[in-house]
């Protein structure tokens, strides 16, 4: 996947009102930025932090830019959330992933269950596929990418979605895209959200399957699905599981 446009270097200020970032350019020009991410960003929203935006040209937006990368102490990340589905459905295009091969059709936002939307649907006459995409973009100091960084009911709608589709005899994906270059594993962050951690095992358990792949980053070029990565048990990652749901 391609950026846009040409990405511009800056130094981050501040992230706010969850949509909204201050950024310094190297001119010394004070603008701000549309954030395109609804978590909590946790790793990548530090004042100081080295980031790279996109400009639309469209003449209606009030902000112009768009956050798109940030450097970490771990590794580069990408912060836009909705480019992980176009990352995703490029490789699929592309019959990259193995799991997922073998299909002659893709379609995007895709309807079904009881008013959700599935990322990704491959089809091959009768054989259909749903795949929902989740951008993973908390990474710890060990390498272990967390999702997700915030408590998220919706999260937990879509595996539940998937489950009845699993339980309907269809195939059901649920593909964890590390949109951070120092991700080395996956995890599902039961610390966070214990329900989540719950809602995944409850829907594998009726056969959606869950894998998780990393990417490469080139802020000048754009991003491409790299490599597949272990899907740990918090167990395993030395986290806690803790007992009953988050609200």
């Amino acid at each position: 996947m391609e950026f846009p446009s040409a990405l511009k270097q800056g130094e981050l200020l501040r992230r706010y009102q969850r949509f909204l970032a201050d950024v310094e350019l190297p001119d010394g020009q004070l603008i701000t930025a549309h954030c395109p991410n609804t978590g909590a960003m946790t790793g990548c929203a530090q004042p100081g932090s080295r980031v790279w935006l996109s400009v639309s040209g469209s003449a209606t937006r009030k902000y112009p830019h768009t956050w798109e990368l940030v450097e970490t102490a771990e590794g580069l990340a990408c912060i836009h959330s909705a480019r992980a589905n176009r990352v995703v459905a490029e490789a699929l295009r592309q019959q990259r992933v193995p799991e997922l091969a073998g299909y002659d059709k893709l379609e995007t936002e895709v309807s079904y269950g009881q008013g959700s939307r599935a990322d990704l649907a491959l089809s091959s006459g009768p054989r259909r596929c749903l795949v929902e995409v989740k951008s993973v973009t908390w990474c710890d100091s060990e390498g272990l990418g967390l999702f997700p960084d915030a408590v998220s009911i919706r999260a937990r709608k879509h595996l539940r979605e998937l489950q009845a589709v699993a339980e309907a005899g269809q195939r059901a994906v649920i593909f964890f895209c590390a949109f951070h270059t120092g991700i080395s594993s996956v995890a599902a962050a039961v610390d966070i959200d214990p329900a989540y951690g719950e809602a995944l095992n409850l829907a594998q358990a009726a056969g959606v399957e869950a894998m998780a792949w990393g990417v490469r980053i080139a802020p000048q070029r754009g991003i491409s699905l790299h490599r597949r990565l272990p899907l740990v048990e918090p167990a395993a990652a030395g986290l806690a599981v803790r007992p009953g749901a988050a609200s």
